[in-house]
């Protein structure tokens, strides 16, 4: 569980660009230009821009002790036709920028039923401007319908997920952050292949506040799946680095600066936020 088998390239997107659902295809095309450019494969999907509707909630103490102190509480709700699916899946996650400090901290959960450890690296744009890289690392938790409520105080939610005992002193209630309900619309346009082995499904999607459907932000990503980091040779993964800052110099007019789509939530309400992203 502490070794790394995710790379996950991120890079936050205007919302304004995505005034029509044609944009993803759209932004998709220039994705495919510069993979052509770099000399990566890319196969689109049959289906790749059928749309998927997701509820997106994140729930923290009114002072958010979760996320000033690298925590993440999240659930995801799955839409099928326009009806909410009878499963959800929800996420708890420590994310930091030293390895050593990411690895080091079990998300496992004591609750019954299979959980899913996941740890990844995920490489962002600098908040400053594009042309360059930084790391989060992140070690996930992810259960599917578990039976936790999430508004009933710190000290039931670490009860499920002991890392969080420590931020526990007192009666801490728990509620959705800055009451925002995001819809993410996503879609999954194809993969990239960047030889030896090393292949990432792509992503494009949408966030929106669900009250008012006014898009928030969006989101490129491509992610790598491996069983051991070795395994994906050099050449490969600098050919995904390589590639992951042409995205940025060639579709310039097209991304946000910022940190995350999570810090832009906990920011929506206008107040600052200490974190770690």
């Amino acid at each position: 569980m502490d070794d790394i088998r995710y790379l996950e390239y991120k890079i936050l997107l205007r919302p304004e660009r995505f005034f029509h659902p044609s944009q993803f295809e759209v932004y998709w095309h220039k994705i495919v230009r510069i993979a052509g450019d770099h000399g990566i494969g890319v196969t689109t999907a049959e289906n790749g821009f059928k749309r998927h509707v997701r509820e997106v909630l994140f729930y923290d103490t009114p002072d958010f002790d979760l996320y000033r102190n690298a925590f993440i509480l999240r659930r995801r709700t799955f839409y099928d036709d326009g009806w909410p699916a009878p499963e959800h899946e929800l996420t708890f996650k420590f994310r930091h920028p030293d390895l050593d400090e990411a690895a080091k901290v079990d998300v496992t959960p004591r609750l019954s039923g299979e959980a899913k450890i996941k740890f990844k690296c995920e490489i962002l744009p600098l908040a400053s401007g594009i042309g360059d890289a930084r790391h989060l690392y992140s070690h996930n938790c992810v259960l599917m319908t578990p039976g936790l409520v999430l508004d009933q105080g710190l000290d039931r939610i670490a009860g499920v997920f002991p890392a969080l005992a420590p931020l526990c002193a007192g009666e801490k209630p728990v509620s959705l952050v800055n009451n925002l309900a995001v819809e993410e619309v996503e879609v999954t346009p194809g993969r990239l292949d960047f030889g030896r082995g090393m292949t990432a499904k792509a992503t494009v999607a949408v966030w929106r506040d669900r009250a008012s459907e006014r898009t928030l932000v969006g989101e490129f990503a491509f992610q790598a799946r491996f069983a051991h980091l070795e395994d994906i040779g050099r050449k490969a993964m600098k050919r995904a680095a390589d590639f992951f800052l042409a995205v940025q110099r060639g579709t310039e007019e097209w991304i946000q600066l910022g940190t995350t789509k999570t810090a832009l939530v906990y920011g929506f309400a206008g107040r600052p936020v200490g974190g770690h992203e």
